[in-house]
């Protein structure tokens, strides 16, 4: 990959295809569709505007738009330009938007009308924001340092010159969650974009005839990987909800025409609930792609006539595991190892362990570019994460005698929930900030939707009174909805470890045994 143009490489396809194919739909959204050629003028006119806003190659451009033709638009200028574009969880709010905000640096924020009010709530708070740039009818006057302007107002005379890239430049940050509690942000190369889009193409069987379903948000790899740049790579249409909605999805499906679409966390098991219908097998849809594989994967495949596959990776490692269409697999597996990738099971000493046995999973990619650059200005992180070109995922499993992995569970602090990588510190720093609290500890709880709940177990200070009602009020407008909990349990002391820990896997133990009584109300 790395003797490839020094031009960005998703821009080259762009140039490509519009050529090839400049009436073919690319995206499709609930604004209507976009064609090759149409997108490909919109991405010049979107860098002319960002050039005149003052974004430069290096530059940080963080965005908070919601999925649309103007995102993808935002996304494929900055890489004109040479900028970075940096989707923002349009579920951020209070200090963990502020967080996000401040660790990229970035001068000039790109927001759309209707999330103005979180923008403005983090204002004061924003150490590097001069510029705010609206897609909206209004843009509010200047205050806190921050003047505010229309992006229809913005200069678009001057179209720059396309910048000169290598593959292993940082073209996007995406924002997970991790164990320290802060919302990382994961930088992804050029050749990461379209190196790991090529892989899931390939292995997931995306074919240019494809209209590929998402209804996940432009900030997760599913919308922006796996769905955009995996159209790009292969000439296919990519189809972009805003949401996902239950009730809405096999709608959805018909009206984009989806060939194919994308699942993750309880998708399938709420889709699989729905009372069975004459029309579930009336749609066009052959594959669904994504993770994690419920139990009930053939009930699902013959009642909606549609063949599932799962793979196993992470937005900072790639990801590395895929199962192949046409090729079976053991109950539980999430397939093998792509050819690109080596991948071991380790022990806490880093050493392999035994086929078989559960150990933390560590991958590899032959080509660097198809694992992250690193966490944006946290080396120590880096250090310990990334060995010697070995991505430590804090996961665990296991793999069989014939490659098969097995994922089993988290070595990190991380709630799973509905697709979301939840940090358990993240939540318990909102709720320390109640006066009543005097601790916390914030867990994962079995959800019969597969992945987890979020559940929080609270002493409170001496003499202080608090409802559940009251907490989740105190929690709504601190923290992403996703967040919040759904268990709350008062307890007179929380179980802890020999060295004065909070013992997790015991309050979970507890929580699924039912033994956790309430010692307030």
């Amino acid at each position: 990959m790395t003797a490839l143009s020094k031009k960005s490489l998703a821009l080259a396809m762009l140039d490509h295809w519009e050529r090839a194919q400049p009436d073919k739909d690319f995206l499709r959204t609930r604004e209507g569709a976009c064609s090759y050629g149409a997108f490909a003028a919109l991405v010049r006119g979107y860098a002319a505007r960002f050039y005149g806003a003052g974004l430069r190659a290096g530059d940080i451009a963080p965005t908070f738009i919601p999925n649309s033709s103007a995102a993808v638009a935002s996304w494929f200028a900055a890489m004109h330009i040479g900028a970075v574009w940096a989707p923002i969880n349009t579920e951020f709010r209070g200090e963990q938007l502020v967080r996000a905000l401040n660790v990229t640096g970035a001068s000039t924020l790109f927001v759309e009308e209707r999330y103005l009010a979180q923008i403005l709530e983090a204002l004061p708070s924003l150490k590097h924001v001069t510029q705010v740039v609206v897609f909206g009818e209004e843009a509010p006057p200047s205050r806190g340092g921050a003047s505010f302007i229309r992006f229809d107002d913005l200069p678009s005379e001057a179209l720059p010159e396309r910048a000169v890239v290598s593959p292993s430049e940082v073209a996007m940050i995406q924002f997970t969650s991790g164990s320290t509690g802060v919302s990382k942000a994961v930088q992804l190369s050029h050749g990461y974009l379209v190196g790991q889009a090529r892989l899931s193409a390939y292995y997931f069987n995306i074919r240019p005839e494809d209209v590929n379903y998402c209804p996940f948000p432009l900030y997760h790899w599913d919308a922006t990987i796996g769905t955009v740049m995996g159209a790009m790579v292969t000439g296919a249409t990519a189809a972009l909800a805003d949401r996902f909605s239950v009730s809405r999805f096999w709608d959805d499906i018909r009206a984009f025409d989806a060939t194919m679409f994308d699942f993750m966390g309880a998708t399938l098991a709420f889709l699989m609930d729905r009372p069975a219908s004459p029309s579930d097998k009336q749609h066009r849809v052959r594959l669904g792609w994504g993770l994690p594989m419920p139990k009930f994967r053939e009930a699902f495949e013959k009642r909606f006539g549609v063949r599932l596959l799962e793979g196993y990776g992470s937005t900072e490692g790639g990801v590395a595991v895929f199962q192949r269409l046409n090729e079976t697999y053991p109950q539980g597996s999430c397939g093998r190892p792509a050819p690109e990738f080596s991948l071991k099971i380790v022990d806490d000493d880093g050493r392999e362990v035994k086929t078989g046995e559960v150990g933390e999973i560590i991958t590899k990619p032959n080509d660097p570019v198809l694992m992250m650059n690193g966490y944006l200005n946290m080396p120590e992180v880096n250090a310990e994460l990334m060995r010697d070109g070995w991505y430590f995922t804090g996961d665990l499993g296991r793999v069989d005698a014939d490659g098969n992995l097995y994922f089993a569970g988290r070595k990190k602090d991380i709630i799973r929930r509905r697709g979301e990588n939840i940090s358990a510190l993240e939540i318990e720093k909102v709720i320390e900030q109640h006066p009543a609290v005097l601790e916390v500890a914030a867990f994962g709880a079995p959800s019969p939707y597969s992945e987890e709940e979020v559940a929080v177990a609270i002493r409170l200070r001496p003499g202080a009174a608090l409802t559940e009602h009251e907490l989740l009020a105190f929690c709504e407008g601190r923290m992403a909805r996703y967040m919040t909990p759904q268990h709350v349990v008062f307890l007179d002391a929380l179980p802890k470890t020999p060295t004065e820990k909070v013992a997790k896997a015991q309050l979970k133990e507890a929580f699924v045994a039912g033994n956790l009584m309430k010692a307030h109300a």
